[in-house]
């Protein structure tokens, strides 16, 4: 069977060498470089010493057929040792190199050739001023690198300045020094016909550090490998959204990338330095992977990289004109991504529907699908734009409630894509809608799903959502939304307080940490309550509405007491239960939540 790599050892100047002539393109797959000066300095001592540095890993796409038809070497791309590498290029060639604060700067190692190998002192330090003012200390390596270096006048002049020293002893160091340029690297380079797949699994055996490469670090290797098209820009896009989302304050470092500042992605992302909103604060892969599927029509990540790479799925080639249009598609898939108008009234419409905060987002994959859908119906003609809100909240939850991006995503999108293209959404929603939200499903599937004591379940945050989405108060309260207490100041708490549960003989954690058994409080209403049985306590309540009072919170109207019971979907005969009622409670609030997620989900 043929290997599937290779193994060899490069030195250090040839990788080098083919760096900087382009023969290997070193992607900018997350951010910029990442190391500390200290690392860069230990790199260095390892070449030095003769210790192992681990391997570089090349990708080759494979050969692609040119316009003009002729054959093209597909290029090689390393997908694994960038840091490594561009610190020996800022080390030893004195290349200034893009820091995380995108400030440019040179990593200036320094050198003292008077310490013998068998010293436990550092050979080798992170440039400073005291360096710069100790003449033993050669101040950066990469002078001694450099192509016009004359090591007799270097070692006449140092012998100079240090009167003291043997100058032979200097010699010896110096030629040691500038052996790290032979010091050999070990090279793993990838068969260029393998899946994203097969490479995907080799990286993750062979890297020591076992980093993992998933299939959306490899198509941004393969976009930031590409100048032809644009990929360099392109995936700084992508990558500077998803960071400039997260941190709008970042926007004054982006500004410092004067050659991204004249590009249009920057233009399309710059309202970003105003956005407050965190619910959805996309990845680099979460924006490729909608672009991916709003222009593309595909699910699958590894079709984007053969997409890219110029693949004809039909004649199983690799052709220019393929790769261009792939290209071409998938920026256009970005910008229509980072719409100020797309985005923003998307993620209204998912707070519409009561998803007001990221602790209530249970999957990025079915966040993402929902938005790819936004964007599809509203480049549909044919769809009344009116109805997209709706459509695309019900679709959320339906997919949020049966889980149905969660198990193998990429299949079941990449289908319901193919689906939504030949039925259309409208059929293909009702179809799915019948399918997986029958009664049977209501009544006893989903009561079932709240038998759980996972506090971030999907059926949980979709049962708050509701609340969120009806304007409900939390119980005791009139006026305290259940919004303000999930944004603000509140928790949830146990019903059957957890303490009075195990003084009676519940201590099975997850019997008294059912969902049923949580609803959110008021801090004080809380503390109030205290261990009290809920027969206790919600007798307290009722007795005090009677008199026109209040016992915990502000209700002090039985009607509203009962209604305020209701909308958290507490039975009534609580007010009589104790701990040997527990499982009866927990079975009436499970089919109280359902009924409440049904009748909510048919109302959006």
């Amino acid at each position: 069977m043929a290997e599937k790599y290779t193994v060899s050892t490069l030195s250090v100047e040839t990788v080098l060498g083919f760096i900087k002539s382009g023969e290997i393109a070193i992607p900018e797959i997350q951010r910029p470089f990442v190391w500390k000066a200290k690392q860069v300095r230990d790199l260095i001592d390892s070449l030095y010493t003769g210790y192992p540095t681990g391997y570089l890993i090349i990708s080759q796409n494979p050969d692609m057929k040119l316009k003009d038809g002729s054959l093209a070497v597909g290029k090689k791309i390393m997908i694994d040792g960038q840091q490594r590498t561009t610190a020996l290029m800022t080390a030893i060639v004195g290349m200034e190199i893009i820091t995380e604060d995108f400030n440019k700067r040179r990593f200036k190692i320094s050198f003292n050739p008077l310490l013998p190998d068998d010293t436990e002192e550092e050979r080798f330090k992170v440039q400073d001023n005291a360096i710069l003012k100790d003449k033993r200390w050669i101040a950066d390596i990469a002078d001694i690198f450099a192509p016009s270096f004359n090591q007799w006048e270097f070692v006449n002049e140092y012998c100079k300045n240090n009167p003291d020293v043997n100058g032979s002893v200097i010699n010896d160091a110096i030629m040691k020094l500038l052996r790290i340029r032979t010091s050999q690297i070990g090279v793993i380079t990838l068969d260029k016909d393998l899946t994203i797949d097969k490479v995907t699994e080799i990286f993750i055996r062979i890297n020591s550090q076992g980093a993992k490469l998933n299939q959306s670090d490899f198509a941004m290797s393969k976009i930031a490998a590409n100048v032809i098209y644009g990929g360099n820009m392109l995936r700084k896009g992508i990558d500077y959204f998803s960071h400039l989302a997260a941190q709008p304050d970042w926007y004054a470092d982006m500004c410092k990338d004067k050659d991204f500042k004249d590009s249009e992605y920057f233009k399309a992302m710059s309202w970003l330095k105003d956005d407050k909103e965190d619910i959805f604060d996309p990845s680099y892969g979460d924006i490729l992977r909608i672009a991916f599927m709003y222009k593309f029509g595909r699910g699958k990540m590894k079709d984007l990289v053969s997409l890219l790479g110029g693949r004809d799925f039909e004649t199983r080639e690799y052709k220019e004109e393929i790769a261009e249009k792939s290209f071409e598609q998938l920026k256009e898939g970005v910008l229509g991504f980072m719409n100020r108008y797309s985005f923003s009234n998307f993620l209204l419409a998912i707070k519409s529907a009561g998803f007001i905060t990221p602790k209530l987002i249970n999957s990025s994959m079915t966040l993402d699908f929902a938005y790819t859908l936004f964007l599809l119906l509203h480049s549909d003609s044919n769809f009344d734009k009116k109805l997209i809100d709706k459509y695309v909240t019900k679709w959320y939850v339906l997919t949020t409630l049966t889980s149905r991006y969660i198990g193998s995503p990429e299949t079941v999108m990449d289908a319901d894509l193919r689906s939504i293209k030949s039925k259309g959404f409208k059929q293909f929603f009702e179809e799915i809608e019948a399918a997986e939200l029958s009664e049977t499903f209501w009544k006893i599937g989903l009561v079932q799903r709240l038998e759980t004591s996972a506090i971030n379940s999907p059926y949980f945050n979709t049962f708050i959502a509701a609340q969120i989405h009806n304007s409900e108060d939390a119980l005791f309260s009139k006026g305290t939304k259940i919004s303000d207490l999930i944004t603000v100041i509140g928790d949830v708490h146990h019903i059957f307080p957890k303490q009075y549960l195990i003084k009676n003989g519940w201590k099975d954690k997850a019997t008294y940490n059912q969902i049923a058994n949580y609803t959110y409080l008021d801090t004080q209403v809380n503390k109030d309550i205290s261990d009290d049985a809920p027969f206790v306590y919600f007798d307290k309540a009722f007795s005090a509405c009677e008199k026109g009072e209040s016992a915990y919170g502000n209700i002090c109207i039985q009607s509203e007491l009962l209604a305020n019971l209701n909308a958290n979907c507490i039975p009534t005969d609580i007010i009589k239960m104790e701990h040997t009622d527990y499982l009866c409670f927990l079975s009436k609030r499970r089919e109280m939540m359902a009924k409440k997620i049904q009748d909510y989900y048919c109302n959006l």
